[in-house]
């Protein structure tokens, strides 16, 4: 299926591994070029040049910390040209609220909703004035199916679905689109972090990860790539009827209930 991407021009952040990498690399199979932002420069130009080796596509490369307003403000200038932006970086710790302290939480919020927030205020601007654009928040299903030992990331998450449903409402008027996937458990070495934090805070000892996997449905992790085609999908036009909508994918753990 032709997504009608191609010449597209895409920026992705936290691109230098994990979903953020993935989905960089099947834009580009779209024919998307690309602005990657992450805080690794070297993450981010091993995953920059085998996208130009295998797409021939235009990447350019932009180490930032989305934390610095500094940082947000340059990164948004360089991209001022572009039609779609990939909210994706962050790294809530995991742990209960007996766990984690006020600091744990502000640093954790600082990259994943204010880095998201600050950096689609930017965004948003510059495509209104150059006359459409999409964004796609890239949030997570604990912001749906709540976790005590998850709370801070669960109620980050939960405020990013907000957002993204309300300025999805209000975005067309623009000729801009907002969407959000929620991944459910992905096959990432952050996940796995996480999991053992989970495993520390819930059972006290984190080799009982095995434990908490053994609820993943089909018996498995997602893999990156099914996160980033749902995130191409709704980047593209075939998907142009869409705003304001959170899209779910996590094999249907919070179906469960």
């Amino acid at each position: 299926m032709d997504l009608g991407l191609r010449g597209k021009r895409a920026l992705v952040t936290g691109a230098s591994k994990g979903i953020g990498a993935t989905t960089a690399d099947v834009l580009a199979q779209e024919g998307c070029d690309l602005r990657l932002a992450a805080r690794s420069e070297d993450g981010l130009g091993e995953v920059a040049a085998k996208i130009r080796a295998n797409y021939g596509v235009d990447v350019a490369i932009h180490p930032a910390d989305l934390r610095a307003a500094e940082d947000i403000a340059r990164l948004a200038e360089a991209s001022a040209d572009i039609d779609i932006l990939v909210n994706n970086a962050g790294d809530i710790p995991g742990g209960s609220l007996e766990d984690l302290d006020e600091r744990a939480w502000r640093y954790g919020w600082e990259l994943k909703v204010f880095g998201y927030i600050n950096l689609t205020r930017l965004v948003y601007a510059r495509m209104k004035a150059r006359g459409g654009g999409v964004i796609v928040n890239a949030i997570g299903a604990s912001g749906e199916r709540h976790d005590p030992d998850y709370i801070a990331g669960s109620t980050a998450n939960a405020a990013l679905m907000a957002f993204t449903r309300a300025l999805g409402g209000r975005g067309p008027r623009d000729n801009i689109r907002v969407v959000a996937v929620n991944p459910g458990p992905v096959d990432t070495e952050r996940i796995m972090t996480l999991m053992k934090a989970v495993a520390r805070s819930r059972f006290g000892d984190e080799s009982r990860i095995t434990e908490i996997m053994a609820d993943f449905p089909l018996g498995r992790c997602a893999t990156t790539r099914e996160i980033a085609d749902a995130i191409a999908f709704l980047a593209s036009e075939r998907s142009g009827y869409t705003s304001g909508t959170v899209l779910t994918v996590d094999g249907g753990l919070c179906a469960r209930g």
